[in-house]
């Protein structure tokens, strides 16, 4: 069936068995926020348009920590009211779904599609040493699928998951396949605030006073990330084996690319695409393991240039990186794609 991107993640979800979600109204997302009204009473869940994106984040700490399966979503003025709650959600192990559909910033910028929140979302934009996972889907079906996946990485490792995408994949309709998922078996959790009934008390907390005891809760949570990274990276690769220069993007604009990359193929240039999927974890191998042999890659965001830091850490001067970028809600098109290409096959 035919869906908008927002509508596809919403569906995602009810697919999961979300039970709770807590939002407020903001551009380019409101289509994931009507979806989840209808949906949710539809399908028994709870559904709460919150007085404030403060207010969302707790709501869904609260629903969190009961053991529900809990989602709220924004656009990145809201994530950034948001990465308070984050941060605790983190630092009390609470698994949730955040998604984000970025738009044109800083500040209230505009509500045209933009990628300017890598850095938010991959360094962790709060406050203190912790790392949410990052999936980037790229049409309106990965929405909903990584959708679906994130709510199992999430309960997994007792960590936030964040969809990042952007207006753009929010808002295109696509066609989508709605698998089957019935059978599903409800994931146990011991650890959640279900009242004690004669059972031994549990405690979940992010506040630790004792000498020593903050930094032994920060480095069990250093070895989760750990384990996380050991197992969770994605990404896709095409052409890379050959190839003289590699394009590499996430999202919406790895779509873009893949059209500059097959413009350059059919011109007889040497280039593959390397999308990462998972933003965090972020596939450096995947990078690295190819940078010895590429003579040059080319990093294409919608933004002024952020993932192309991380690109930069995982090639390790092996090869060059170059990048282009638009910002404020510009989106480069497969020709200037291609023109930076031949620009660089020209330098060689």
């Amino acid at each position: 069936m035919l869906m908008c991107g927002n509508d596809a993640c919403g569906e995602g979800a009810i697919l999961a068995g979300c039970a709770f979600y807590a939002g407020y109204p903001i551009t380019p997302q409101n289509e994931l926020t009507a979806y989840m009204a209808k949906r949710m009473g539809e399908t028994g869940g709870v559904f709460i348009q919150a007085e404030s994106e403060l207010a969302a984040i707790n709501m869904v700490f609260g629903a969190s920590v009961a053991g529900v399966r809990a989602m709220t979503s924004s656009s990145s003025p809201g994530i950034s009211l948001k990465q308070e709650g984050i941060s605790y959600l983190a630092g009390c192990e609470l698994p949730c779904v955040i998604v984000n559909m970025q738009r044109g910033g800083p500040g209230l910028g505009n509500i045209a599609p933009a990628q300017g929140d890598y850095f938010q979302a991959v360094k962790g934009g709060g406050h203190g040493d912790y790392k949410i996972i990052v999936l980037a889907p790229a049409s309106a079906q990965e929405l909903m699928d990584y959708t679906y996946i994130a709510f199992d990485l999430a309960d997994k490792y007792r960590n936030p998951v964040m969809i990042l995408g952007d207006g753009l994949l929010g808002q295109m309709m696509e066609p989508i396949q709605i698998k089957s998922v019935e059978g599903r078996p409800l994931v146990d959790k011991p650890w959640a605030l279900t009242g004690c009934k004669g059972r031994q008390a549990r405690f979940i907390r992010s506040l630790f006073l004792g000498d020593g005891a903050l930094e032994e809760h920060n480095k069990k949570l250093q070895e989760k990330f750990n384990n996380i990274k050991k197992n969770e990276i994605r990404a896709e690769t095409l052409n890379i084996k050959d190839a003289d220069i590699i394009l590499v993007a996430y999202g919406s604009v790895a779509r873009i690319a893949r059209a500059g990359m097959e413009l350059g193929r059919a011109k007889g240039l040497k280039v593959g695409l390397i999308r990462p999927i998972t933003l965090w974890p972020f596939p450096e191998k995947t990078i690295a393991d190819i940078s010895g042999k590429a003579k040059k890659f080319l990093v294409v965001e919608m933004s002024a240039g952020q993932m192309v830091e991380d690109v930069m850490l995982a090639v390790k001067g092996r090869a060059e990186v170059d990048f282009y970028g638009r910002m404020g809600g510009g989106i480069p098109t497969e020709e200037e794609i291609l023109k930076k290409i031949e620009a660089l096959v020209k330098q060689s």
